[in-house]
Protein backbone atom coordinates (compact mmCIF):
# COMPACT_ATOMS: atom_id res chain seq x y z
CA UNK A 1 0.00 0.00 0.00
CA UNK A 2 1.79 3.21 -1.20
CA UNK A 3 -0.06 5.53 1.38
CA UNK A 4 -0.58 4.20 4.62
CA UNK A 5 -1.73 7.24 6.13
CA UNK A 6 -5.15 7.16 3.75
CA UNK A 7 -5.37 3.31 4.85
CA UNK A 8 -8.62 3.22 6.54
CA UNK A 9 -7.73 1.43 10.26
CA UNK A 10 -10.24 -1.37 10.09
CA UNK A 11 -9.73 -2.44 6.74
CA UNK A 12 -5.98 -2.71 7.64
CA UNK A 13 -7.23 -5.07 11.29
CA UNK A 14 -9.44 -7.15 8.12
CA UNK A 15 -6.87 -7.60 6.04
CA UNK A 16 -4.13 -8.06 8.38
CA UNK A 17 -5.19 -8.90 12.32
CA UNK A 18 -1.41 -8.58 13.01
CA UNK A 19 -1.99 -4.82 12.97
CA UNK A 20 -4.57 -4.57 15.68
CA UNK A 21 -1.29 -4.82 18.30
CA UNK A 22 -0.09 -1.64 16.77
CA UNK A 23 -3.19 0.45 16.95
CA UNK A 24 -3.61 -1.11 20.48
CA UNK A 25 -0.56 0.27 21.60
CA UNK A 26 -1.31 3.77 20.95
CA UNK A 27 -4.94 3.43 21.98
CA UNK A 28 -6.64 3.84 18.44
CA UNK A 29 -10.18 2.12 18.22
CA UNK A 30 -9.76 -0.34 15.40
CA UNK A 31 -13.17 -2.12 15.77
CA UNK A 32 -16.35 0.17 16.35
CA UNK A 33 -14.58 3.43 15.12
CA UNK A 34 -12.28 1.59 12.74
CA UNK A 35 -13.82 3.41 9.68
CA UNK A 36 -11.85 6.27 9.82
CA UNK A 37 -7.68 6.57 8.12
CA UNK A 38 -5.11 6.85 9.75
CA UNK A 39 -3.75 10.27 9.57
CA UNK A 40 -7.23 10.85 10.88
CA UNK A 41 -7.05 8.76 13.86
CA UNK A 42 -3.31 10.68 14.58
CA UNK A 43 -4.38 13.91 14.04
CA UNK A 44 -7.49 13.25 16.51
CA UNK A 45 -5.09 12.22 19.30
CA UNK A 46 -2.07 13.87 18.19
CA UNK A 47 0.24 10.87 17.39
CA UNK A 48 2.61 11.38 14.65
CA UNK A 49 1.27 9.14 12.02
CA UNK A 50 4.93 8.45 10.58
CA UNK A 51 5.17 6.28 13.86
CA UNK A 52 2.07 4.28 13.51
CA UNK A 53 2.30 3.72 9.59
CA UNK A 54 5.88 2.71 10.15
CA UNK A 55 5.10 0.32 12.92
CA UNK A 56 2.63 -0.62 9.93
CA UNK A 57 5.13 -1.21 7.31
CA UNK A 58 7.08 -3.47 9.43
CA UNK A 59 4.16 -5.89 9.85
CA UNK A 60 3.03 -5.58 6.39
CA UNK A 61 6.27 -6.31 4.76
CA UNK A 62 7.26 -9.35 6.89
CA UNK A 63 7.87 -12.64 5.08
CA UNK A 64 8.31 -15.92 7.06
CA UNK A 65 11.33 -17.80 5.85
CA UNK A 66 12.05 -21.01 4.43
CA UNK A 67 10.86 -24.16 6.68
CA UNK A 68 13.55 -24.85 9.15
CA UNK A 69 14.91 -28.57 9.12
CA UNK A 70 15.41 -28.62 13.17
CA UNK A 71 16.02 -32.20 12.98
CA UNK A 72 20.20 -31.20 12.35
CA UNK A 73 20.61 -28.71 14.52
CA UNK A 74 22.95 -28.90 17.49
CA UNK A 75 20.77 -29.18 21.07
CA UNK A 76 22.03 -25.94 21.96
CA UNK A 77 21.21 -23.88 19.39
CA UNK A 78 17.65 -25.96 19.23
CA UNK A 79 16.92 -24.59 23.04
CA UNK A 80 18.30 -20.89 22.00
CA UNK A 81 16.10 -20.95 19.37
CA UNK A 82 12.59 -22.20 21.56
CA UNK A 83 13.43 -19.29 24.06
CA UNK A 84 13.79 -16.86 21.52
CA UNK A 85 11.15 -17.55 19.12
CA UNK A 86 8.42 -19.44 20.87
CA UNK A 87 8.84 -18.54 24.95
CA UNK A 88 9.40 -14.96 23.84
CA UNK A 89 6.51 -15.52 21.43
CA UNK A 90 4.16 -16.24 24.27
CA UNK A 91 5.35 -13.94 26.84
CA UNK A 92 4.39 -11.22 23.89
CA UNK A 93 0.99 -12.44 23.32
CA UNK A 94 -0.09 -13.11 26.81
CA UNK A 95 -1.04 -10.09 27.92
CA UNK A 96 -2.76 -8.55 24.50
CA UNK A 97 -4.77 -11.84 24.13
CA UNK A 98 -5.61 -11.46 27.89
CA UNK A 99 -6.71 -7.88 27.28
CA UNK A 100 -8.84 -8.90 23.98
CA UNK A 101 -10.33 -11.54 25.80
CA UNK A 102 -11.59 -9.27 28.55
CA UNK A 103 -13.37 -7.05 26.38
CA UNK A 104 -14.81 -9.45 24.36
CA UNK A 105 -16.43 -11.21 27.74
CA UNK A 106 -17.57 -7.55 28.74
CA UNK A 107 -18.94 -6.68 25.20
CA UNK A 108 -19.83 -9.88 23.53
CA UNK A 109 -20.37 -12.36 27.13
CA UNK A 110 -24.36 -12.04 27.54
CA UNK A 111 -25.05 -12.87 23.87
CA UNK A 112 -21.98 -15.41 23.40
CA UNK A 113 -21.41 -16.94 27.40
CA UNK A 114 -18.80 -19.28 25.75
CA UNK A 115 -16.91 -16.43 25.64
CA UNK A 116 -16.38 -16.57 30.00
CA UNK A 117 -14.96 -20.18 29.46
CA UNK A 118 -12.81 -19.74 26.64
CA UNK A 119 -11.35 -16.75 28.61
CA UNK A 120 -10.96 -18.63 31.86
CA UNK A 121 -9.27 -21.62 29.76
CA UNK A 122 -6.75 -19.17 28.33
CA UNK A 123 -5.73 -17.40 31.51
CA UNK A 124 -4.99 -20.68 33.01
CA UNK A 125 -2.75 -21.99 30.12
CA UNK A 126 -0.75 -18.66 30.26
CA UNK A 127 -0.31 -19.33 34.10
CA UNK A 128 1.17 -22.77 33.50
CA UNK A 129 3.02 -22.05 30.34
CA UNK A 130 4.46 -19.47 32.14
CA UNK A 131 5.75 -21.36 35.35
CA UNK A 132 6.69 -24.08 32.61
CA UNK A 133 8.99 -22.32 30.23
CA UNK A 134 10.93 -20.69 33.30
CA UNK A 135 11.17 -24.28 34.18
CA UNK A 136 12.46 -25.00 30.97
CA UNK A 137 15.11 -21.78 30.97
CA UNK A 138 16.41 -22.34 34.54
CA UNK A 139 16.74 -26.18 34.51
CA UNK A 140 16.64 -28.13 31.99
CA UNK A 141 17.47 -26.64 29.30
CA UNK A 142 21.06 -25.35 30.66
CA UNK A 143 21.57 -29.25 31.43
CA UNK A 144 21.16 -29.69 28.12
CA UNK A 145 23.46 -27.49 26.88
CA UNK A 146 26.14 -28.72 29.60
CA UNK A 147 25.76 -32.29 28.05
CA UNK A 148 26.55 -30.80 24.60
CA UNK A 149 29.51 -28.92 26.20
CA UNK A 150 30.92 -32.32 27.82
CA UNK A 151 30.66 -33.88 24.23
CA UNK A 152 32.06 -31.30 22.46
CA UNK A 153 34.91 -31.49 25.01
CA UNK A 154 35.32 -35.05 25.35
CA UNK A 155 34.31 -35.15 28.94
CA UNK A 156 31.45 -36.26 30.79
CA UNK A 157 28.90 -33.71 32.64
CA UNK A 158 28.12 -33.37 36.51
CA UNK A 159 25.02 -34.67 37.50
CA UNK A 160 21.77 -33.55 37.05
CA UNK A 161 20.29 -31.99 40.45
CA UNK A 162 17.04 -33.90 39.06
CA UNK A 163 18.60 -37.68 38.91
CA UNK A 164 18.57 -37.66 34.97
CA UNK A 165 17.13 -35.71 31.95
CA UNK A 166 14.75 -38.23 31.52
CA UNK A 167 12.95 -36.76 34.86
CA UNK A 168 12.12 -33.29 33.98
CA UNK A 169 11.10 -34.36 30.12
CA UNK A 170 8.13 -36.68 31.62
CA UNK A 171 7.31 -33.24 33.59
CA UNK A 172 7.00 -31.40 30.67
CA UNK A 173 5.05 -33.97 28.57
CA UNK A 174 2.41 -34.08 30.60
CA UNK A 175 2.41 -30.40 30.97
CA UNK A 176 2.28 -30.25 27.16
CA UNK A 177 -0.49 -32.60 27.11
CA UNK A 178 -2.09 -30.61 29.32
CA UNK A 179 -1.62 -27.04 27.54
CA UNK A 180 -2.76 -29.41 24.18
CA UNK A 181 -6.05 -30.39 25.51
CA UNK A 182 -6.68 -26.80 27.33
CA UNK A 183 -6.52 -25.84 23.17
CA UNK A 184 -8.59 -28.59 21.91
CA UNK A 185 -11.68 -26.97 24.10
CA UNK A 186 -11.19 -23.65 23.25
CA UNK A 187 -11.08 -24.64 19.46
CA UNK A 188 -14.29 -26.83 20.06
CA UNK A 189 -16.07 -23.76 21.97
CA UNK A 190 -14.97 -21.29 19.09
CA UNK A 191 -16.16 -23.67 16.43
CA UNK A 192 -12.66 -23.84 15.29
CA UNK A 193 -12.00 -20.06 15.87
CA UNK A 194 -15.17 -19.13 13.43
CA UNK A 195 -16.23 -15.67 14.35
CA UNK A 196 -20.08 -15.81 14.82
CA UNK A 197 -22.04 -13.65 12.43
CA UNK A 198 -22.31 -10.38 14.96
CA UNK A 199 -18.92 -10.60 15.73
CA UNK A 200 -16.96 -7.49 15.43
CA UNK A 201 -13.48 -6.29 14.35
CA UNK A 202 -11.76 -7.20 17.82
CA UNK A 203 -13.94 -10.62 17.77
CA UNK A 204 -11.92 -11.94 14.75
CA UNK A 205 -8.92 -10.13 15.72
CA UNK A 206 -9.15 -12.60 19.18
CA UNK A 207 -9.65 -15.53 17.37
CA UNK A 208 -7.09 -15.19 14.60
CA UNK A 209 -4.46 -14.49 17.58
CA UNK A 210 -5.94 -17.15 19.48
CA UNK A 211 -5.15 -19.60 16.18
CA UNK A 212 -2.02 -18.38 15.84
CA UNK A 213 -1.43 -19.11 19.80
CA UNK A 214 -2.28 -22.46 19.02
CA UNK A 215 -0.64 -23.14 15.77
CA UNK A 216 3.00 -21.74 17.63
CA UNK A 217 2.48 -24.12 20.86
CA UNK A 218 1.81 -27.08 18.43
CA UNK A 219 5.69 -26.28 16.67
CA UNK A 220 6.63 -25.33 20.02
CA UNK A 221 5.71 -28.68 21.18
CA UNK A 222 6.90 -30.35 18.29
CA UNK A 223 10.36 -29.44 18.84
CA UNK A 224 10.97 -30.43 21.82
CA UNK A 225 9.09 -33.81 22.40
CA UNK A 226 9.60 -35.48 18.95
CA UNK A 227 13.22 -33.64 18.69
CA UNK A 228 14.66 -31.73 21.68
CA UNK A 229 13.50 -34.22 24.35
CA UNK A 230 14.71 -37.90 22.90
CA UNK A 231 18.04 -36.37 21.61
CA UNK A 232 18.92 -34.94 25.00
CA UNK A 233 18.16 -38.50 26.37
CA UNK A 234 20.20 -40.16 24.25
CA UNK A 235 22.82 -37.53 24.25
CA UNK A 236 23.20 -38.14 28.41
CA UNK A 237 23.26 -41.84 27.86
CA UNK A 238 26.01 -41.72 25.40
CA UNK A 239 28.41 -39.89 28.17
CA UNK A 240 27.22 -41.87 30.84
CA UNK A 241 28.49 -44.95 29.25
CA UNK A 242 31.19 -43.86 28.06
CA UNK A 243 34.46 -43.27 30.36
CA UNK A 244 35.76 -39.80 30.55
CA UNK A 245 38.53 -38.71 32.55
CA UNK A 246 37.00 -35.66 34.25
CA UNK A 247 33.82 -33.53 33.88
CA UNK A 248 32.35 -30.51 33.56
CA UNK A 249 30.04 -28.19 36.00
CA UNK A 250 28.96 -25.54 33.16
Amino acid sequence: MENLNNAIVGQLVAENYHTAAVFKKFNIDFCCNGNHSIEEVCSRKNIDPAIVTAEISTILGYRPGPEENYNIWNLDVLTDHIIKKHHQYVETQIPILESFLHKLCSVHGPQHPELHEIARLFNGSAAELTIHMKKEELMLFPYIKQLVKAKSLGITASPAPFGNVANPVHMMMQEHDHEGERFRQISALSNNYTTPPDGCNTYKVTYALLKEFQDDLHLHIHLENNILFPKAEQLEKELTTAAPSCSINR
